[in-house]
Protein backbone atom coordinates (compact mmCIF):
# COMPACT_ATOMS: atom_id res chain seq x y z
CA UNK A 1 0.00 0.00 0.00
CA UNK A 2 1.23 3.11 -0.99
CA UNK A 3 1.45 5.94 1.64
CA UNK A 4 0.74 9.80 1.08
CA UNK A 5 3.19 12.05 1.22
CA UNK A 6 3.60 13.57 4.69
CA UNK A 7 2.31 10.41 6.40
CA UNK A 8 5.07 8.43 8.29
CA UNK A 9 4.17 5.12 8.91
CA UNK A 10 4.81 4.56 13.28
CA UNK A 11 5.76 1.43 14.39
CA UNK A 12 3.92 0.98 17.79
CA UNK A 13 6.25 0.85 20.79
CA UNK A 14 6.86 -2.76 22.59
CA UNK A 15 4.64 -3.03 25.94
CA UNK A 16 6.72 -3.34 29.12
CA UNK A 17 7.09 -6.80 30.41
CA UNK A 18 5.39 -7.45 33.31
CA UNK A 19 7.17 -8.02 36.25
CA UNK A 20 6.20 -10.63 38.72
CA UNK A 21 6.70 -10.72 42.27
CA UNK A 22 7.88 -13.43 43.57
CA UNK A 23 6.08 -15.02 46.75
CA UNK A 24 8.46 -15.55 49.26
CA UNK A 25 7.75 -18.18 52.90
CA UNK A 26 10.20 -15.65 54.64
CA UNK A 27 9.98 -11.76 53.93
CA UNK A 28 13.63 -10.71 53.00
CA UNK A 29 12.94 -6.99 55.04
CA UNK A 30 12.26 -9.68 58.23
CA UNK A 31 15.49 -11.50 57.33
CA UNK A 32 17.55 -7.52 57.12
CA UNK A 33 15.84 -5.86 60.20
CA UNK A 34 16.69 -9.73 61.87
CA UNK A 35 19.69 -9.47 60.42
CA UNK A 36 20.66 -6.15 61.54
CA UNK A 37 19.11 -6.71 65.29
CA UNK A 38 21.57 -9.84 65.37
CA UNK A 39 24.67 -8.69 64.07
CA UNK A 40 24.55 -5.49 66.54
CA UNK A 41 24.11 -7.51 68.98
CA UNK A 42 26.52 -10.08 68.24
CA UNK A 43 29.28 -7.18 67.96
CA UNK A 44 28.12 -5.91 70.87
CA UNK A 45 28.58 -9.69 72.70
CA UNK A 46 31.68 -9.72 70.76
CA UNK A 47 33.64 -6.86 72.11
CA UNK A 48 32.53 -7.28 75.63
CA UNK A 49 33.57 -11.12 75.29
CA UNK A 50 37.36 -10.12 73.79
CA UNK A 51 37.62 -8.70 77.54
CA UNK A 52 41.01 -7.52 76.93
CA UNK A 53 41.25 -4.47 79.17
CA UNK A 54 39.83 -6.55 81.82
CA UNK A 55 41.77 -9.79 81.50
CA UNK A 56 45.06 -7.16 81.28
CA UNK A 57 43.87 -5.36 84.79
CA UNK A 58 43.65 -8.52 86.59
CA UNK A 59 46.60 -9.84 85.60
CA UNK A 60 48.04 -6.42 86.24
CA UNK A 61 46.46 -6.42 89.99
CA UNK A 62 47.21 -9.64 90.48
CA UNK A 63 50.98 -9.21 89.76
CA UNK A 64 50.55 -6.37 92.72
CA UNK A 65 49.39 -9.00 95.21
CA UNK A 66 51.82 -11.84 94.28
CA UNK A 67 54.72 -9.03 94.70
CA UNK A 68 52.87 -7.87 98.15
CA UNK A 69 52.54 -11.42 99.36
CA UNK A 70 56.47 -12.46 98.36
CA UNK A 71 57.57 -9.85 100.26
CA UNK A 72 55.61 -10.43 103.33
CA UNK A 73 56.77 -13.99 103.32
CA UNK A 74 60.10 -13.64 102.25
CA UNK A 75 60.94 -11.13 105.29
CA UNK A 76 59.77 -13.82 107.19
CA UNK A 77 61.76 -16.13 106.23
CA UNK A 78 64.52 -13.85 106.65
CA UNK A 79 63.86 -12.81 110.15
CA UNK A 80 63.02 -16.40 111.13
CA UNK A 81 65.38 -18.32 109.06
CA UNK A 82 68.44 -16.29 109.73
CA UNK A 83 68.63 -14.98 113.32
CA UNK A 84 72.12 -13.94 113.88
CA UNK A 85 73.81 -11.20 111.78
CA UNK A 86 76.79 -13.80 110.70
CA UNK A 87 73.83 -16.46 109.16
CA UNK A 88 74.54 -15.84 105.81
CA UNK A 89 72.10 -18.92 104.47
CA UNK A 90 68.10 -20.08 104.94
CA UNK A 91 66.89 -22.62 106.56
CA UNK A 92 64.97 -24.85 104.12
CA UNK A 93 63.19 -26.25 107.49
CA UNK A 94 61.53 -23.31 109.20
CA UNK A 95 61.33 -21.88 105.66
CA UNK A 96 59.28 -24.83 104.63
CA UNK A 97 56.77 -24.43 108.00
CA UNK A 98 56.42 -20.57 107.15
CA UNK A 99 55.58 -21.65 103.26
CA UNK A 100 53.18 -24.18 104.27
CA UNK A 101 51.40 -21.47 106.94
CA UNK A 102 51.29 -18.75 104.31
CA UNK A 103 51.37 -20.07 100.81
CA UNK A 104 49.12 -22.42 101.03
CA UNK A 105 45.63 -20.94 101.30
CA UNK A 106 46.23 -18.72 98.46
CA UNK A 107 46.74 -21.83 96.12
CA UNK A 108 50.08 -20.03 94.37
CA UNK A 109 53.36 -22.45 94.28
CA UNK A 110 56.00 -21.00 95.78
CA UNK A 111 60.19 -21.79 95.38
CA UNK A 112 62.92 -20.13 97.53
CA UNK A 113 66.55 -20.39 95.60
CA UNK A 114 69.69 -20.03 97.24
CA UNK A 115 72.17 -17.15 96.48
CA UNK A 116 74.48 -19.42 93.81
CA UNK A 117 70.43 -19.98 92.39
CA UNK A 118 70.05 -24.19 93.64
CA UNK A 119 66.38 -24.87 94.53
CA UNK A 120 66.29 -26.07 98.30
CA UNK A 121 62.24 -25.26 99.02
CA UNK A 122 59.29 -26.12 96.71
CA UNK A 123 56.01 -25.79 98.09
CA UNK A 124 54.57 -28.99 95.47
CA UNK A 125 57.15 -31.20 97.37
CA UNK A 126 57.66 -29.99 100.93
CA UNK A 127 54.13 -28.92 101.47
CA UNK A 128 50.96 -31.57 102.39
CA UNK A 129 48.19 -30.46 100.13
CA UNK A 130 45.44 -30.34 101.53
CA UNK A 131 42.44 -33.15 101.99
CA UNK A 132 40.15 -33.82 99.19
CA UNK A 133 36.72 -32.25 99.27
CA UNK A 134 34.24 -33.29 97.23
CA UNK A 135 30.78 -31.23 96.42
CA UNK A 136 27.82 -31.92 94.24
CA UNK A 137 27.11 -30.02 91.25
CA UNK A 138 24.25 -28.99 90.07
CA UNK A 139 23.38 -29.97 86.52
CA UNK A 140 23.93 -27.26 84.04
CA UNK A 141 20.97 -25.62 82.45
CA UNK A 142 20.60 -25.28 78.73
CA UNK A 143 21.31 -21.57 78.81
CA UNK A 144 24.71 -22.53 80.73
CA UNK A 145 25.69 -25.45 78.19
CA UNK A 146 25.20 -23.83 74.81
CA UNK A 147 27.37 -20.73 76.52
CA UNK A 148 30.25 -23.01 77.52
CA UNK A 149 30.33 -24.47 73.85
CA UNK A 150 30.67 -21.05 72.57
CA UNK A 151 33.13 -19.57 75.63
CA UNK A 152 35.31 -23.17 74.16
CA UNK A 153 35.31 -21.92 70.50
CA UNK A 154 36.08 -18.53 71.35
CA UNK A 155 39.01 -19.32 73.35
CA UNK A 156 40.42 -21.80 70.94
CA UNK A 157 39.82 -19.39 68.56
CA UNK A 158 41.19 -16.65 70.42
CA UNK A 159 44.50 -18.51 71.49
CA UNK A 160 45.27 -18.93 67.59
CA UNK A 161 45.07 -15.60 66.97
CA UNK A 162 46.97 -14.83 70.07
CA UNK A 163 49.93 -17.71 69.96
CA UNK A 164 53.28 -16.55 70.54
CA UNK A 165 53.23 -13.31 72.39
CA UNK A 166 54.40 -14.28 75.97
CA UNK A 167 57.25 -16.67 76.44
CA UNK A 168 56.63 -19.99 76.66
CA UNK A 169 56.75 -21.20 80.79
CA UNK A 170 58.67 -24.40 81.43
CA UNK A 171 60.14 -26.28 84.81
CA UNK A 172 63.94 -26.66 84.92
CA UNK A 173 65.21 -29.61 84.94
CA UNK A 174 68.51 -29.05 87.14
CA UNK A 175 66.50 -27.21 90.39
CA UNK A 176 68.27 -24.13 89.40
CA UNK A 177 66.63 -20.69 89.17
CA UNK A 178 69.15 -19.40 86.41
CA UNK A 179 66.76 -20.18 83.66
CA UNK A 180 64.04 -17.90 85.33
CA UNK A 181 64.83 -13.97 84.77
CA UNK A 182 63.00 -13.19 87.68
CA UNK A 183 65.02 -15.32 89.55
CA UNK A 184 68.05 -13.48 88.71
CA UNK A 185 66.95 -10.15 88.99
CA UNK A 186 65.37 -10.87 92.59
CA UNK A 187 69.13 -12.45 93.65
CA UNK A 188 70.90 -9.16 92.05
CA UNK A 189 68.12 -7.54 94.95
CA UNK A 190 65.93 -6.25 92.34
CA UNK A 191 61.93 -7.16 92.70
CA UNK A 192 60.83 -8.59 88.89
CA UNK A 193 57.60 -10.35 87.70
CA UNK A 194 56.99 -12.48 84.32
CA UNK A 195 53.89 -13.77 82.11
CA UNK A 196 54.24 -16.86 80.72
CA UNK A 197 51.94 -19.17 79.11
CA UNK A 198 51.79 -22.91 79.34
CA UNK A 199 51.26 -25.23 76.17
CA UNK A 200 47.44 -24.71 76.66
CA UNK A 201 47.98 -21.27 76.34
CA UNK A 202 47.25 -20.39 79.55
CA UNK A 203 48.71 -17.51 81.44
CA UNK A 204 51.15 -18.10 84.63
CA UNK A 205 52.17 -15.40 86.55
CA UNK A 206 55.68 -15.52 88.05
CA UNK A 207 57.34 -12.88 90.68
CA UNK A 208 60.43 -13.56 92.20
CA UNK A 209 62.04 -10.46 95.11
CA UNK A 210 64.80 -11.32 97.19
CA UNK A 211 64.93 -12.57 100.59
CA UNK A 212 67.51 -10.19 102.45
CA UNK A 213 68.27 -9.34 106.02
CA UNK A 214 69.60 -5.81 106.26
CA UNK A 215 69.93 -5.60 102.71
CA UNK A 216 71.96 -8.49 102.86
CA UNK A 217 70.44 -11.18 99.98
CA UNK A 218 69.95 -14.59 101.29
CA UNK A 219 68.06 -16.25 98.24
CA UNK A 220 64.99 -15.43 96.45
CA UNK A 221 61.98 -16.27 96.94
CA UNK A 222 59.54 -17.18 93.96
CA UNK A 223 55.81 -17.52 93.54
CA UNK A 224 53.79 -18.92 90.20
CA UNK A 225 50.18 -19.06 89.89
CA UNK A 226 48.39 -21.73 89.08
CA UNK A 227 47.94 -22.25 85.41
CA UNK A 228 44.38 -21.08 84.24
CA UNK A 229 43.44 -19.55 87.39
CA UNK A 230 43.49 -16.66 84.96
CA UNK A 231 41.22 -17.72 82.28
CA UNK A 232 39.01 -19.36 84.54
CA UNK A 233 38.02 -16.01 86.51
CA UNK A 234 37.45 -14.58 82.58
CA UNK A 235 35.46 -17.50 81.28
CA UNK A 236 33.30 -17.26 84.59
CA UNK A 237 32.54 -13.07 82.83
CA UNK A 238 32.33 -14.88 79.32
CA UNK A 239 30.24 -17.65 80.40
CA UNK A 240 28.16 -14.83 82.04
CA UNK A 241 28.15 -12.83 78.88
CA UNK A 242 27.12 -15.47 77.08
CA UNK A 243 24.07 -16.27 78.97
CA UNK A 244 22.97 -12.73 78.94
CA UNK A 245 24.11 -12.22 75.14
CA UNK A 246 21.79 -15.44 74.16
CA UNK A 247 18.47 -13.85 76.48
CA UNK A 248 18.97 -10.56 74.97
CA UNK A 249 19.19 -12.76 71.09
CA UNK A 250 15.97 -14.17 71.86
CA UNK A 251 14.13 -11.50 72.21
CA UNK A 252 16.14 -9.27 70.20
CA UNK A 253 14.51 -11.94 67.38
CA UNK A 254 11.30 -11.87 68.83
CA UNK A 255 10.97 -8.27 68.44
CA UNK A 256 12.41 -8.42 65.02
CA UNK A 257 10.05 -10.87 63.77
CA UNK A 258 6.87 -8.58 65.57
CA UNK A 259 8.44 -5.25 64.55
CA UNK A 260 8.76 -6.54 61.16
CA UNK A 261 5.51 -8.23 60.84
CA UNK A 262 3.98 -4.44 61.55
CA UNK A 263 5.67 -3.24 58.14
CA UNK A 264 5.94 -6.41 56.07
CA UNK A 265 2.06 -7.17 56.50
CA UNK A 266 0.82 -3.99 55.95
CA UNK A 267 3.54 -3.43 52.72
CA UNK A 268 2.62 -7.02 51.90
CA UNK A 269 -1.01 -6.04 51.69
CA UNK A 270 -0.48 -2.88 49.66
CA UNK A 271 1.35 -4.82 46.74
CA UNK A 272 -1.32 -7.28 46.81
CA UNK A 273 -4.17 -3.97 46.37
CA UNK A 274 -1.69 -2.74 44.05
CA UNK A 275 -0.96 -5.66 41.97
CA UNK A 276 -5.13 -6.58 41.45
CA UNK A 277 -5.52 -3.15 40.44
CA UNK A 278 -3.36 -3.58 37.86
CA UNK A 279 -4.46 -6.75 36.49
CA UNK A 280 -7.95 -5.27 37.10
CA UNK A 281 -9.03 -8.63 39.00
CA UNK A 282 -12.73 -8.07 41.06
CA UNK A 283 -13.62 -5.39 39.52
CA UNK A 284 -12.94 -1.72 41.09
CA UNK A 285 -9.62 -3.10 43.64
CA UNK A 286 -9.33 -0.88 47.25
CA UNK A 287 -6.34 -0.04 48.37
CA UNK A 288 -6.12 -1.20 52.20
CA UNK A 289 -6.24 2.10 54.41
CA UNK A 290 -3.35 2.33 56.75
CA UNK A 291 -3.49 6.54 57.21
CA UNK A 292 -4.39 5.86 61.23
CA UNK A 293 -0.89 4.35 61.96
CA UNK A 294 0.30 8.17 61.18
CA UNK A 295 3.85 6.65 60.00
CA UNK A 296 5.86 6.79 56.73
CA UNK A 297 3.80 3.29 55.90
CA UNK A 298 0.16 5.57 56.65
CA UNK A 299 1.45 7.92 54.24
CA UNK A 300 2.06 5.18 51.63
CA UNK A 301 -1.27 4.00 52.13
CA UNK A 302 -2.98 7.39 51.39
CA UNK A 303 -0.48 7.93 48.80
CA UNK A 304 -1.53 4.93 46.87
CA UNK A 305 -5.31 5.17 48.11
CA UNK A 306 -5.44 8.94 46.14
CA UNK A 307 -3.17 7.62 43.32
CA UNK A 308 -5.69 4.79 42.84
CA UNK A 309 -8.40 7.14 43.02
CA UNK A 310 -6.90 9.52 40.25
CA UNK A 311 -6.16 6.51 38.10
CA UNK A 312 -9.63 5.32 37.96
CA UNK A 313 -10.84 8.54 37.85
CA UNK A 314 -8.71 9.08 34.85
CA UNK A 315 -10.07 5.61 33.61
CA UNK A 316 -13.76 7.08 33.70
CA UNK A 317 -13.01 10.40 31.87
CA UNK A 318 -11.27 8.59 29.24
CA UNK A 319 -14.23 6.67 28.59
CA UNK A 320 -16.34 9.20 28.91
CA UNK A 321 -14.05 11.15 26.61
CA UNK A 322 -14.15 8.44 24.12
CA UNK A 323 -18.22 8.44 24.25
CA UNK A 324 -18.22 11.62 23.53
CA UNK A 325 -15.88 11.83 20.55
CA UNK A 326 -18.04 9.27 19.00
CA UNK A 327 -21.07 11.09 19.31
CA UNK A 328 -19.51 14.77 18.36
CA UNK A 329 -17.76 13.27 15.43
CA UNK A 330 -21.13 11.71 14.83
CA UNK A 331 -23.26 14.68 14.05
CA UNK A 332 -21.12 15.72 10.99
CA UNK A 333 -20.70 13.16 9.91
CA UNK A 334 -24.81 11.77 9.67
CA UNK A 335 -24.59 15.11 8.23
CA UNK A 336 -22.03 14.67 5.94
CA UNK A 337 -23.78 11.24 4.89
CA UNK A 338 -27.10 12.89 4.53
CA UNK A 339 -25.81 15.42 1.96
CA UNK A 340 -24.11 12.97 0.45
CA UNK A 341 -26.97 10.85 -0.34
CA UNK A 342 -29.21 13.84 -1.37
CA UNK A 343 -26.99 15.15 -3.71
CA UNK A 344 -27.64 12.85 -6.52
CA UNK A 345 -31.63 13.72 -6.14
CA UNK A 346 -30.82 17.18 -6.54
CA UNK A 347 -32.93 18.97 -9.20
CA UNK A 348 -31.01 22.35 -9.68
CA UNK A 349 -28.15 23.73 -8.94
CA UNK A 350 -29.02 25.66 -6.54
CA UNK A 351 -29.99 22.96 -4.37
CA UNK A 352 -26.44 20.99 -5.00
CA UNK A 353 -25.09 24.64 -4.09
CA UNK A 354 -26.58 24.33 -0.49
CA UNK A 355 -25.08 20.89 -0.11
CA UNK A 356 -21.86 21.41 -1.15
CA UNK A 357 -21.87 24.59 1.26
CA UNK A 358 -23.18 21.92 4.36
CA UNK A 359 -20.37 19.21 3.11
CA UNK A 360 -17.73 21.98 3.56
CA UNK A 361 -19.01 23.11 6.93
CA UNK A 362 -18.94 19.80 8.32
CA UNK A 363 -15.73 18.78 6.89
CA UNK A 364 -14.24 22.14 8.47
CA UNK A 365 -16.28 21.10 11.70
CA UNK A 366 -14.72 17.69 11.48
CA UNK A 367 -11.31 19.10 10.75
CA UNK A 368 -11.33 21.49 13.84
CA UNK A 369 -13.09 18.87 16.25
CA UNK A 370 -10.24 16.45 15.47
CA UNK A 371 -7.50 18.84 16.06
CA UNK A 372 -8.83 19.99 19.66
CA UNK A 373 -9.80 16.82 20.41
CA UNK A 374 -5.86 16.17 19.28
CA UNK A 375 -4.58 18.71 22.13
CA UNK A 376 -7.05 18.00 24.86
CA UNK A 377 -5.98 14.00 24.72
CA UNK A 378 -1.76 15.09 24.51
CA UNK A 379 -2.21 17.91 26.95
CA UNK A 380 -1.58 15.70 30.17
CA UNK A 381 1.19 14.62 28.43
CA UNK A 382 2.71 17.59 27.06
CA UNK A 383 1.91 19.97 30.65
CA UNK A 384 4.43 16.88 32.33
CA UNK A 385 7.29 17.32 30.11
CA UNK A 386 7.05 20.86 29.85
CA UNK A 387 9.62 23.11 31.96
CA UNK A 388 8.43 25.10 35.13
CA UNK A 389 9.30 28.78 34.96
CA UNK A 390 8.70 32.00 36.06
CA UNK A 391 5.86 33.90 34.14
CA UNK A 392 5.11 37.84 34.44
CA UNK A 393 1.28 37.70 33.89
CA UNK A 394 1.20 41.64 33.57
CA UNK A 395 3.07 41.74 30.35
CA UNK A 396 1.77 38.55 29.49
CA UNK A 397 -1.95 40.10 29.43
CA UNK A 398 -0.76 43.30 27.85
CA UNK A 399 0.63 41.22 24.67
CA UNK A 400 -2.26 39.01 24.38
CA UNK A 401 -4.44 41.89 24.43
CA UNK A 402 -2.23 43.96 21.75
CA UNK A 403 -2.64 41.20 19.70
CA UNK A 404 -6.51 40.33 19.85
CA UNK A 405 -6.92 44.45 19.30
CA UNK A 406 -4.58 44.34 15.95
CA UNK A 407 -5.71 41.40 14.43
CA UNK A 408 -9.42 40.88 15.23
CA UNK A 409 -11.66 43.52 13.69
CA UNK A 410 -15.00 42.11 15.40
CA UNK A 411 -13.30 42.03 18.81
CA UNK A 412 -14.64 44.48 21.36
CA UNK A 413 -12.75 46.88 23.04
CA UNK A 414 -10.77 45.27 26.20
CA UNK A 415 -10.01 47.40 29.20
CA UNK A 416 -6.59 46.15 31.28
CA UNK A 417 -6.98 47.01 35.32
CA UNK A 418 -3.79 46.41 36.49
CA UNK A 419 -3.52 47.35 40.92
CA UNK A 420 -0.22 49.60 40.88
CA UNK A 421 2.46 48.52 43.33
CA UNK A 422 1.94 45.00 43.32
CA UNK A 423 4.33 41.85 41.44
CA UNK A 424 2.43 39.31 39.32
CA UNK A 425 5.09 36.43 38.80
CA UNK A 426 3.56 33.15 39.05
CA UNK A 427 5.44 29.74 38.44
CA UNK A 428 3.94 28.06 35.16
CA UNK A 429 4.51 27.82 31.51
CA UNK A 430 3.82 31.14 29.23
CA UNK A 431 2.63 29.16 26.75
CA UNK A 432 0.25 26.99 28.22
CA UNK A 433 -0.99 30.24 30.23
CA UNK A 434 -1.56 32.49 27.24
CA UNK A 435 -3.05 29.77 25.90
CA UNK A 436 -5.73 29.61 29.13
CA UNK A 437 -5.99 33.75 28.82
CA UNK A 438 -6.42 33.83 24.83
CA UNK A 439 -9.10 31.05 25.38
CA UNK A 440 -11.28 33.19 28.13
CA UNK A 441 -10.82 36.45 26.20
CA UNK A 442 -12.07 34.65 22.99
CA UNK A 443 -14.82 33.13 24.82
CA UNK A 444 -15.66 36.60 26.41
CA UNK A 445 -15.42 37.83 22.65
CA UNK A 446 -18.18 35.66 21.76
CA UNK A 447 -20.84 36.32 24.13
CA UNK A 448 -19.94 39.99 23.92
CA UNK A 449 -22.71 42.13 22.14
CA UNK A 450 -21.58 44.66 19.60
CA UNK A 451 -20.31 47.78 21.26
CA UNK A 452 -20.20 46.31 24.69
CA UNK A 453 -16.43 46.25 26.21
CA UNK A 454 -14.69 43.12 27.64
CA UNK A 455 -12.81 44.15 31.20
CA UNK A 456 -9.62 42.40 32.35
CA UNK A 457 -8.12 43.01 36.51
CA UNK A 458 -5.18 41.97 37.59
CA UNK A 459 -4.93 42.33 41.35
CA UNK A 460 -3.09 40.46 44.03
CA UNK A 461 -5.11 38.70 47.02
CA UNK A 462 -2.71 37.39 50.03
CA UNK A 463 -0.14 35.25 48.69
CA UNK A 464 -2.18 34.58 45.26
CA UNK A 465 -3.23 36.45 42.23
CA UNK A 466 -6.16 36.45 40.59
CA UNK A 467 -7.14 37.42 36.99
CA UNK A 468 -10.88 38.13 36.56
CA UNK A 469 -11.84 38.34 32.58
CA UNK A 470 -15.89 40.34 32.61
CA UNK A 471 -18.08 40.68 29.40
CA UNK A 472 -21.17 41.56 29.23
CA UNK A 473 -23.18 39.42 27.32
CA UNK A 474 -26.05 37.21 28.24
CA UNK A 475 -24.14 35.85 31.55
CA UNK A 476 -24.73 32.03 32.26
CA UNK A 477 -27.31 29.92 33.48
CA UNK A 478 -26.93 29.29 37.46
CA UNK A 479 -27.05 26.00 36.57
CA UNK A 480 -24.58 25.40 34.13
CA UNK A 481 -21.73 27.32 35.86
CA UNK A 482 -19.90 23.93 36.61
CA UNK A 483 -21.04 22.47 33.36
CA UNK A 484 -19.53 25.12 31.39
CA UNK A 485 -16.17 23.60 31.98
CA UNK A 486 -17.12 20.09 30.91
CA UNK A 487 -15.27 18.55 27.54
CA UNK A 488 -18.17 19.22 24.59
CA UNK A 489 -20.14 21.53 26.15
CA UNK A 490 -21.23 24.55 24.22
CA UNK A 491 -23.40 27.28 25.26
CA UNK A 492 -23.61 29.67 22.26
CA UNK A 493 -25.64 32.60 21.81
CA UNK A 494 -28.32 33.47 19.55
CA UNK A 495 -27.25 33.61 16.02
CA UNK A 496 -23.93 32.40 15.71
CA UNK A 497 -23.30 29.69 12.99
CA UNK A 498 -23.56 25.88 14.57
CA UNK A 499 -19.92 23.81 14.84
CA UNK A 500 -17.99 26.95 15.30
CA UNK A 501 -16.63 25.74 18.24
CA UNK A 502 -16.02 22.27 19.67
CA UNK A 503 -16.85 22.82 23.42
CA UNK A 504 -13.43 22.33 24.80
CA UNK A 505 -11.72 25.53 25.10
CA UNK A 506 -12.78 26.02 29.16
CA UNK A 507 -11.99 22.21 29.60
CA UNK A 508 -8.51 22.72 28.50
CA UNK A 509 -8.57 25.96 29.97
CA UNK A 510 -9.07 24.04 33.62
CA UNK A 511 -6.82 21.59 33.04
CA UNK A 512 -4.00 23.82 32.47
CA UNK A 513 -4.84 26.17 35.34
CA UNK A 514 -5.08 23.14 37.70
CA UNK A 515 -2.29 21.30 36.40
CA UNK A 516 0.32 24.52 37.90
CA UNK A 517 -1.46 24.38 41.33
CA UNK A 518 -4.12 27.04 40.33
CA UNK A 519 -8.04 27.33 40.06
CA UNK A 520 -10.71 28.30 37.49
CA UNK A 521 -14.35 29.64 38.50
CA UNK A 522 -17.36 31.12 36.84
CA UNK A 523 -19.91 33.32 38.30
CA UNK A 524 -22.63 35.87 36.76
CA UNK A 525 -22.06 39.91 37.50
CA UNK A 526 -24.99 41.49 39.16
CA UNK A 527 -26.61 45.10 39.96
CA UNK A 528 -28.16 45.79 43.28
CA UNK A 529 -31.29 44.42 41.66
CA UNK A 530 -29.79 41.43 40.86
CA UNK A 531 -29.66 41.61 37.18
CA UNK A 532 -27.11 39.76 35.48
CA UNK A 533 -24.74 42.04 33.70
CA UNK A 534 -22.66 39.50 32.52
CA UNK A 535 -20.23 36.21 33.10
CA UNK A 536 -16.80 36.66 34.89
CA UNK A 537 -14.12 34.47 34.97
CA UNK A 538 -11.44 33.92 37.62
CA UNK A 539 -8.04 32.87 37.30
CA UNK A 540 -6.09 32.18 40.22
CA UNK A 541 -2.25 31.37 40.24
CA UNK A 542 0.10 30.90 43.64
CA UNK A 543 2.16 34.31 43.57
CA UNK A 544 5.94 33.60 43.58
Amino acid sequence: MRLKRGLRRRTPAPAPAVRRRKRRPFSSLTRQILIVNVVGLGLFAGGALYLNQFRTGLIETRIESLTTQAEIIASAIAFTSARSLDVDRINPALAAQILNRLVLPTQTRARIFRKDGMLIVDSRERILPEPVRSYALEAPRLSQRIADRIEKFYTSLSNRLTAGQRPLYRESEDLRGTEFVEVILALQGQPANTVRENSMREPILSVAVPVQRFKRVLGSLMLTTEAGDINEIVRAERRSILEVFLVALVIAVVMAVVMAGTIVRPIRRLADAAENVRNRKGGRSTIPDFSRRNDEIGDLSAALIDMTAALYDRIDANEHFAADVAHEIKNPLSSISSAVESMPRARDQETRDKLLGILQDDVRRLDRLITDISQASRLDAQLSRAPVEPVELASLLGALIEIFSETRDDMPQIRLEIASGDRFVVLGGEGRIGQVMRNLLENAASFSPQGSAITVKLVRSGRDVIVTIDDEGPGIPPENLETVFERFYTERPHGEAFGRHSGLGLSISRQITEAYGGSLSAENRRDAEGKILGARFSVGFRAL
